[in-house]
């Protein structure tokens, strides 16, 4: 539990919670969307490269890909796990998602130091998803922590709105670095550590260290409160596996995971609207644009729909719409129908399932282990979605490209609707327990 040490810090916490619950978000929201802004542009300048890169100029075969996909979501499953502990003990939640921005920034520099050798970028990526895996359960904790009840789901939609503006412009300069510069990935590197270093920085000037959390007390504590208020009545040390103890928790993970492992990478998505449409690999780079700009444009009024309706409904609707983008590839549309409909309705998935899940797992997570349980829901995504990168990528290289989306098109039918079975039911929007 956090505790503000002086009058003035307690008075400012209940003006930034009068002031949450009039609509307005917390200024630490504001600012860590701010930081998560500039360092989405570093990291989506190197990520919006990197399939072209990948396949089309080194070679490599959709099963080695869909490892290399895997890999890159998937390496941060332990240190997610060791952050949100870390951040846990003594609240050092800033200090150890500074720790994961700097790591991030540094990888950039390793990028640049390749020089093309397989092995050295590889080991840039992983220490680029390390310092991913390290800062965001502390940084989403943080946001929860600044956050009543009854606006998380705002909260999180404004900080992953800010957050997507990068990710929008990331690719944007990443294009604009290779067409002034007749493909040179270096400079593109170099770039991306600037802005890499500037959130490092900009998390440092304002982002506070403390926080008093602006979650008021509910008449009904969340189950993993209620375990430790009669057990143990001094604050437990934050052990993460013994939140899978709580029913409700438990439910959220394993429908998170569930619907993770029939999840398949953005990357194959762009591959296979470059395979169909056969425009020019030049233009690659910008495809994440169009489903950046949706998730933009409705990251909010879904975090506002779910704070109103209850979280479950719409990160359900979110992966229908997924899997009417996979329906869609299958389907014989072409040209502009498809490029702009796959990516609208990539875009509605993120947008209604990101923070959104972020959300619905807070309330039933106390206080003093919110880092830790949301870095436990987030390692059991990481891993599904290695799972599902790896089967994509052997399912396109034995059967082809149809039998491969077809199976995805069933797998994520069947986890929608075991999803829908394992999700709590009770509206958590308003500080209740689930």
């Amino acid at each position: 539990m956090y505790l503000a040490t002086t009058d003035a810090v307690a008075k400012a916490s209940e003006q930034e919670q009068s002031g949450a619950r009039r609509g307005r978000v917390a200024g630490p929201v504001l600012a860590l969307g701010a930081v998560s802004l500039v360092t989405d542009i570093s990291s989506e300048m190197v990520t919006a490269v990197l399939p072209l890169y990948f396949v089309l100029q080194l070679g490599l075969s959709p099963l080695q890909f869909g490892f290399l996909d895997g890999l890159y979501n998937g390496v941060t499953a332990l240190v997610r796990l060791a952050g949100g502990y870390a951040a846990d003990r003594g609240g050092r939640h800033k200090l150890v998602a500074g720790g994961g921005y700097a790591l991030s920034a540094l990888s950039r520099l390793g990028l640049l130091l390749a020089g093309g050798a397989t092995a050295g970028i590889g080991a840039a990526l992983a220490a680029d998803r390390i310092g991913k895996g390290v800062r965001t359960a502390p940084r989403d904790a943080l946001i929860s922590l600044s956050s009543p009840p009854d606006t998380l789901g705002r909260a999180f939609g404004v900080h992953r709105a800010m957050d997507t503006t990068g990710a929008l412009l990331g690719p944007l300069a990443a294009f604009a670095l290779l067409w002034a510069t007749a493909d040179a990935y270096d400079a593109v590197f170099v770039v991306s550590f600037c802005f890499g270093l500037l959130g490092v920085l900009m998390l440092v000037a304002f982002v506070p260290g403390h926080l008093s959390p602006a979650l008021p007390r509910s008449p009904h504590p969340a189950p993993e409160r209620q375990r430790t208020q009669r057990h143990q009545p001094s604050a437990p040390r934050p052990r993460a596996l013994h939140l899978l103890r709580v029913p409700a928790f438990r439910r959220v993970l394993v429908a998170a995971a569930l619907l993770g492992a029939a999840t398949i990478g953005d990357a194959f998505l762009y591959l296979l609207l470059q395979r169909r449409l056969d425009f020019a690999v030049s233009w690659f780079p910008l495809l994440p644009l169009g489903a950046a700009a949706v998730y933009l444009l409705l990251a909010v009024p879904a975090g506002r729909l779910a704070d109103r309706v209850g979280r479950r409904v719409p990160f359900l609707a979110g992966h229908v719409a997924l899997l009417g983008g996979y329906v869609l590839l299958l389907a014989p549309t072409d040209g502009w129908p498809l490029l702009i409909g796959v990516l609208l309705l990539l875009g509605v998935f993120y947008a209604a399932t990101d923070g959104v899940l972020m959300a619905l797992v807070a309330p039933v997570v106390a206080q003093e282990r919110r880092a830790s349980g949301m870095a436990v829901l987030q390692t059991g995504q990481a891993l599904a979605r290695l799972v599902a990168a790896a089967g994509f990528g052997a399912a396109w290289t034995l059967w082809g490209v149809e039998t491969a989306l077809t199976c995805a098109v069933l797998a994520l039918t069947a986890a929608v609707a075991g999803a829908a079975v394992l999700l709590p039911r009770s509206d958590t929007s308003s500080g209740g327990s689930t």
